[in-house]
């Protein structure tokens, strides 16, 4: 069984490649059931576990089992740990022998920015060329290069609640020759942006939609729970919404959380990314357009970067 590392998964992965993957497997061949919490009793803070299983349909060849093995230790904060790990295991279809074992939390980065792009790609203006990035954790420059691999983005900016995590991330993408600067005005960004990535843990809504112009495409990202919001309702109604799975209308922040207020109908919702990629939907009618998606992650979605990392990574 191999171990495949961070640095060894970036080393392999592209976002083109990892794009169209997924474009692959949310046309269908990748069986996905719901994933498991399970909470964790502990004395400093409760904890939980996650699982996330996946496989491929035995009608291809070869064919893979995966699961996501994710924590979430609150506690670790006063340990200067980081809360989240992750782990990935990659077994064989049809022995069920572990073929890898893979960093989850750099596997999760790429994926979830690829989905983005994935959905960008259909939803967003083919001329779309100013994004603002607003957050500066750790999936925004991977958000940022993967928007930057469908769309031909000539100016991004970054916003953070601290400017100093927005100047970091922007030091990165420059020094990778992106067009990044700073943004010290989130309303004047927004509202002149055609791309809007949101990744934050933001409970208050950052993005009003009367901010959004004509034809923007905004891209929900963080928000993972029912207690937080990136968007407000307005920003829902005004746009075509597109979720990446079923349960982005029941879990997770923004599009669930205004369903169960009764703040937005569900039944606006175009459909989901299984939809987008089967060109059964039309996510954008004209130019004027406002689109926006919304994810919350999906097991096929992992299992489907891990079978490109494991393939091109060699023995």
């Amino acid at each position: 069984m191999r171990v495949i590392t961070a640095a060894q998964i970036d080393r392999v992965l592209t976002f083109d490649s990892l794009i169209d993957a997924l474009g692959v497997a949310f046309r269908g061949g990748i069986i996905a059931p719901v994933r498991h919490h399970h909470h964790i009793a502990r004395p400093d803070a409760d904890a939980t576990l996650l699982l996330m299983p996946a496989w491929t349909d035995s009608a291809t060849s070869p064919t893979f089992v995966g699961t996501k093995i994710v924590t979430v230790f609150p506690g670790n904060a006063a340990r200067s740990l980081p809360s989240i790990h992750g782990l990935y295991v990659l077994l064989d279809g049809t022995t069920g022998a572990p073929l890898a074992a893979m960093d989850g939390a750099r596997l999760t980065l790429w994926r979830t920015a690829a989905a983005s792009a994935l959905a960008s790609r259909a939803m967003a203006r083919p001329t779309a060329s100013r994004m603002l990035m607003v957050g500066a954790g750790a999936l925004a420059g991977f958000l940022v290069r993967a928007h930057a691999s469908v769309r031909p983005l000539a100016a991004i900016e970054v916003w953070n609640r601290s400017a100093g995590g927005a100047e970091r991330v922007v030091a990165a993408l420059a020094a990778s020759g992106l067009p990044a600067s700073v943004s010290h005005d989130l309303e004047r960004s927004a509202r002149e942006a055609d791309i809007i990535a949101c990744a934050t843990l933001a409970t208050s809504p950052l993005i009003k939609g009367e901010w959004l112009r004509p034809g923007a495409h905004l891209d929900l990202v963080g928000a993972f729970n029912m207690s937080m919001r990136e968007a407000d309702d307005e920003a829902l109604k005004r746009g075509r919404v597109v979720v990446d799975t079923p349960a982005a209308l029941s879990e997770g922040g923004d599009v669930a959380v205004a369903i169960k207020a009764g703040t937005y109908d569900g039944k606006a919702v175009l459909g989901t990314l299984f939809e987008l990629c089967a060109g059964t939907i039309a996510p954008r009618l004209s130019d004027s357009d406002i689109t926006v998606f919304k994810s919350v992650g999906a097991a096929l979605e992992d299992l489907s970067a891990a079978i490109l990392v494991y393939g091109t990574c060699g023995e």
